[in-house]
């Protein structure tokens, strides 16, 4: 692991880097070849896709005709919402690994919980796909496993079931959408949060806060947003397909933001984000 970034240790021990690359929307084979030689490059050991990405196979070539070895990356995957209960994600789980030419992931999530939207059962959907997770980790298949977008209820309903509660949870999460409770009820229950969407959908960019705050610093706005994730113990998964951004976006060990600076940056109101409520979600996202 690059001494560039710092890493963070799970419930089960795994270590993680604490920043790593997100792949959503880049699915052009020669941008991922390039992207990914210049992440590996500037440091990024973790990639982070999913089976509705559609770019498992291209995340798997540009791997391989950079020559990096699979001892040195860290996978992280998610299984779609039409996969969902013991069996099924346990085939979808081994698709992926034969798109990603891997006999093992590192990380295996869960992308989206069933929906009270569609499903009276949705607690029960849910437990039973969280089954075939744990056999997948208790089988070798996946290193550690966990949930994306799961809110308070979602995780309370599962622990009624699970026999391992999850070890991550990956949220959109940035400043203006700070998700405070989820927050909270993952730090008591030791499951580590986990950014997704970091930057939002770039809208926070251009907040005037963060534009001064990052000229007196000497740094850009992300690499603000991304330093106030990671000083509260967050892993962060930024995308970018431009080479000078993606070497920005790891550069953000050397810097600190005061206790003020963090309650400045809390303070800033919603202006903008992905914005999906894991409660509305359909099949489709």
């Amino acid at each position: 692991m690059t001494d560039k970034v710092r890493e963070i240790t799970l419930r089960d021990g795994t270590s993680l880097p604490q920043i790593g690359m997100g792949t959503w929307q880049i699915t052009d084979r020669e941008i991922m070849k390039s992207l990914i030689k210049n992440a590996y490059d500037a440091g990024y050991r973790l990639i982070d896709t999913a089976a509705a990405y559609s770019n498992e196979i291209a995340v798997a070539k540009a791997i391989a005709e950079a020559g990096i070895p699979r001892s040195e990356l860290i996978l992280s995957d998610k299984v779609w919402n039409t996969s969902r209960g013991y069996d099924a994600v346990q085939e979808a789980c081994k698709r992926s690994l034969k798109k990603l030419k891997t006999d093992y992931l590192d990380i295996y999530l869960i992308h989206w919980p069933a929906s009270m939207k569609l499903y009276e059962n949705w607690a029960e959907i849910n437990a039973e796909t969280w089954r075939g997770m744990e056999a997948l980790y208790r089988d070798g298949y996946v290193k550690t496993i966990g949930v994306c977008n799961f809110k308070e209820h979602h995780l309370e309903a599962l622990s009624k079931t699970a026999e391992i509660i999850p070890f991550l949870n990956q949220m959109e999460l940035h400043p203006g959408m700070r998700q405070e409770e989820i927050m909270k009820y993952c730090l008591q229950k030791g499951i580590q949060m986990e950014a997704s969407s970091p930057l939002g959908n770039g809208q926070i960019l251009q907040r005037k806060e963060l534009l001064e705050m990052a000229e007196q610093k000497g740094k850009t706005p992300a690499q603000i947003c991304l330093r106030w994730e990671i000083q509260q113990g967050l892993m962060v998964i930024p995308k970018t397909s431009n080479r000078e951004r993606l070497y920005q976006n790891i550069d953000v060990f050397d810097f600190e933001l005061t206790d003020e600076e963090m309650r400045f940056i809390d303070a800033i109101p919603y202006c903008g984000g992905i914005g999906i409520d894991s409660d509305e979600v359909t099949e489709f996202g």
